[in-house]
C-alpha cells in the first residue's frame, strides 16, 4: 500500500506533500520511503528528488550472507611505494573529534595493533595525550596521531582545555585530519564546534569526514540520511567506516591515496627515498628502548617532555593524570631510543575499574618490552619520609632485574630541596638505601635530577646508553678463560681438593649477559663460588647495573680424558645444567 501511495504522487507530480513524508521519514529513522524511492524504475522520477552523495561502503563488508555477493573490486595499487620513503617525510594525519567517537579504536586498526586504550566512557575522557604510529592501510604508509576529544567550551585551565589546546599545537606539523563523528548519535552540536575550531586552527588541512560506527544502520539502510546530515559541517562528502569491524577502509584507502601520491610527488627527489648507506652506519647502533616507570605523580611525563624537549604529553599536579603508554621516538648521538611514559605504578587489588584497570596491564607490558628501566623516584617525598623505595618501587626493581632488564634509578624534584641540609643526605643515603634493598645487582646507577627545570637531561641519557652497552657486552671465550685462571689463582681456597675444577668459560648470549662454565665431573659450584664468579665478573669488566647470568654444566670425564670417544660420549651422555642468576637458581636436565 506504501508503495502504490507513493507512485501515485509522484504520478500526479505532488512534490510538497512527498518532501514532507520524506523529511519526516528522515527524522524518525524510517528507511521505507527512501528505499522505494531509490527502486523505482522511472529515472524522471529519481530526478525529482536525489539522495546525498557520500561513499558507500563496499558489498563486501556490509552485505548479508544471504544476500547476492557481487566480485569484490580490486583496488587500484598505489604508484609510489611508501615502504621506502623516510618515516619522517611520510605525510601525517591526525584523528580529530568529540569524546568517544572512536579515534582510539580507528587509530589500533590503521597501526594493526591494539596499543591506544579503548574503553566506552561517555562521561570522561580516556585519550588525554597525544599518540603517534605508523598506520598501514592497503600499500599505504602514513604517520597517524590519536588525539583526545576536542571540547571547546572547557573551563581554561582544567584538563579538557589543555588536551585541547595541546591538539591545537600538534595540528600544526599535520597534513591531514579524519574528523570522525558517531553517526548512531548523529550529528551533535559538539560536532559542529569541532568543525568550527578545525576551520579556526586549521585552515589550511585536508579534512574527510568519517561517520563511525556504521555497521548497525548500513543494515538498515539508514546511512543516506545520515551523510546529509554530516554535509552540513561543510568538508565535502562524508565516508561511512566502522573502526571495530574494518567497513569503509576500502572506501578510505581510495580517498587517502591520490592525496598522499600528491603530497609525495611534491617533496624533493633527493629525500624521497631512503640512503642505504646511512641505514648501513646506523645498523651499528640499535635501536634502544627505555621505559620511564615509577608512582603516580613523581614526575614521569615531566621527564618526558625534558627529554624530548618538547612539550609531548599533559602535565600537571593532578595524580594519575597519564593513562595511555605513550612511546615516543627520537635521536641521541646518533641512536634512536623509543621512549615510553607509561601511568602511576600502582599495586593491583583487584578493585580497579574503568580505564585505570587497563592503564595498569598497559604499564606491565611496557616494562616487559623496554631495554632500559628508568624508575623515578620522588626527592622531596624521600627526604620527607627519610625512606627511599616505597613497596611499588622496591617491586618494579626487582621485576625488572627478574626480567633480565637494565635499570637505572632516577631521583627527580631536586630543585625542591636545593640550598636545604637535605640535599646532600638524599645524594649519600639514595644509592646506599638501594644497594641495600636490591642485593641482586650491584653498582645501580643513581641519577638526581630536576626535570620541571630541564637539568640532568644529558647525565640521564648517557647513563642510560651506558647501561644498554654493558646489557648488550659480548665477551670472546678466549677473553674469559684467561680472565678465569687469574681469577681461580687469586682466590684463597681452603683446600685444593675442594676447589672446582671448571675446564673453560664461555658467553652464550647478551641482553642481558649470560654465561657457561663447564665443570668436570659430578662435581657442582657450590652457591659461594657462583657469587664469587659473579662479583668477579661485574668488577672486572664494569658490568654494574645489569644482571648477569651463570650456568654450568657438568662434562662426564670420559670426554675429557678420551679424544677418541668424544662423539659418541656426547651423544649418549646426558648435560646436566645448573643455572645461576639474579633471578632464580634452576637445575634442568635436558634429553639427550
Amino acid at each position: 500500500m506504501a508503495q502504490s501511495f507513493l507512485r501515485s504522487l509522484l504520478r500526479s507530480r505532488n512534490t510538497a506533500c512527498l518532501s514532507s513524508i520524506l523529511t519526516r521519514a528522515s527524522l524518525l529513522h524510517a528507511s521505507s520511503p527512501v528505499r522505494h524511492l531509490s527502486h523505482l524504475r522511472n529515472p524522471s522520477h529519481r530526478a525529482l528528488f536525489p539522495p546525498p552523495s557520500f561513499h558507500r561502503p563496499s558489498a563486501s563488508f556490509c552485505d548479508d550472507a544471504t544476500s547476492r555477493k557481487p566480485k569484490p573490486k580490486s583496488l587500484k595499487q598505489s604508484r609510489i611505494d611508501f615502504t621506502k620513503i623516510d618515516q619522517s617525510l611520510l605525510p601525517t594525519v591526525i584523528l580529530v573529534g568529540r569524546p568517544n567517537v572512536g579515534k582510539s579504536a580507528l587509530f589500533n586498526r590503521l597501526i594493526r595493533r591494539r596499543e591506544a586504550l579503548v574503553y566506552n566512557t561517555p562521561d570522561d575522557h580516556v585519550t588525554r595525550d597525544i599518540r603517534e604510529g605508523i598506520a598501514k592501510l592497503g600499500d599505504l604508509r602514513f604517520r597517524v596521531l590519536d588525539s583526545a576529544g576536542l571540547e571547546t567550551a572547557a573551563t581554561s585551565g582544567s584538563i579538557l582545555s589543555r588536551t585541547t589546546e595541546m591538539t591545537g599545537c600538534v595540528i600544526a606539523r599535520s597534513q591531514f585530519a579524519i574528523f570522525l563523528i558517531d553517526v548512531r548519535d548523529g550529528l551533535q552540536p559538539l560536532d559542529i564546534e569541532v568543525g568550527q575550531w578545525m576551520r579556526k586552527h586549521a585552515p589550511g588541512i585536508r579534512t574527510i569526514v568519517a561517520m563511525n560506527k556504521s555497521e548497525s544502520l548500513d543494515e538498515r539502510g539508514l546511512i543516506t540520511a545520515e551523510a546529509g546530515e554530516a554535509q552540513a559541517l561543510g568538508f565535502g562528502d562524508p565516508i561511512a567506516i566502522s573502526a571495530e569491524t574494518g567497513l569503509g577502509m576500502a572506501e578510505l584507502y581510495e580517498i587517502l591515496r591520490p592525496l598522499f601520491e600528491d603530497y609525495v610527488l611534491q617533496l624533493p627527489s633527493d629525500e624521497q627515498i631512503q640512503d642505504d648507506t646511512s641505514l648501513e652506519t646506523e645498523e651499528s647502533k640499535l635501536p634502544l628502548q627505555l621505559a620511564i616507570v615509577g608512582r603516580p605523580n613523581v614526575g614521569k611525563s615531566t621527564m618526558l617532555n625534558a627529554l624530548l624537549q618538547e612539550n609531548r604529553v599533559l602535565v600537571g599536579p593532578e595524580a594519575g593524570l597519564t593513562r595511555d603508554s605513550i612511546r615516543t621516538q627520537f635521536k641521541f648521538q646518533g641512536r634512536t631510543v623509543y621512549l615510553v611514559d607509561t601511568a602511576g605504578w600502582l599495586h593491583r587489588s583487584g578493585k580497579e575499574k574503568g580505564p585505570s584497570s587497563l592503564s595498569v596491564v598497559q604499564s606491565r607490558k611496557n616494562l616487559m618490552r623496554a631495554h632500559i628501566i628508568a624508575l623515578v623516584l620522588d626527592g622531596q617525598e624521600i627526604a620527607q619520609t627519610k625512606s627511599s623505595l616505597k613497596h611499588d618501587e622496591v617491586v618494579i626493581a626487582r621485576r625488572a632485574i627478574e626480567e633480565g632488564r637494565g635499570l637505572v634509578v632516577i631521583v627527580n624534584k631536586m630543585d625542591l630541596l636545593r640550598g636545604s641540609s637535605l640535599f646532600e643526605k638524599v645524594i649519600d643515603a639514595v644509592p646506599k638505601e638501594i644497594q641495600t634493598v636490591i642485593p641482586q645487582v650491584t653498582g645501580i646507577p643513581v641519577v638526581f635530577v630536576s626535570a620541571l627545570e630541564g637539568r640532568g637531561r644529558m647525565a640521564i641519557m648517557r647513563q642510560v646508553v651506558d647501561t644498554y652497552q654493558k646489557w648488550c657486552l659480548r665477551l670472546s671465550t678466549a677473553r674469559l678463560n684467561r680472565w678465569l685462571r687469574k681469577v681461580m689463582s687469586r682466590h684463597s681456597w681452603k683446600d685444593q681438593a675442594t676447589q672446582p675444577k671448571i675446564k673453560y668459560f664461555t658467553q652464550v648470549k647478551a641482553r642481558p649477559p649470560t654465561f657457561v662454565a663447564f665443570v668436570s665431573g659430578k662435581t657442582q659450584l657450590l652457591d659461594t663460588d657462583m657469587r664469587f664468579l659473579m662479583k668477579s665478573l661485574k668488577e672486572d669488566f664494569d658490568l654494574g647495573g645489569i644482571p648477569i647470568r651463570i650456568m654450568q654444566r657438568s662434562v662426564p670425564r670420559k670426554t675429557i680424558g678420551n679424544s677418541n670417544c668424544k662423539s659418541d660420549s656426547n651423544s649418549n651422555a646426558k648435560v646436566k645444567v645448573r643455572v645461576k642468576s639474579d633471578k632464580r637458581n634452576a637445575n634442568t636436565e635436558p634429553a639427550p
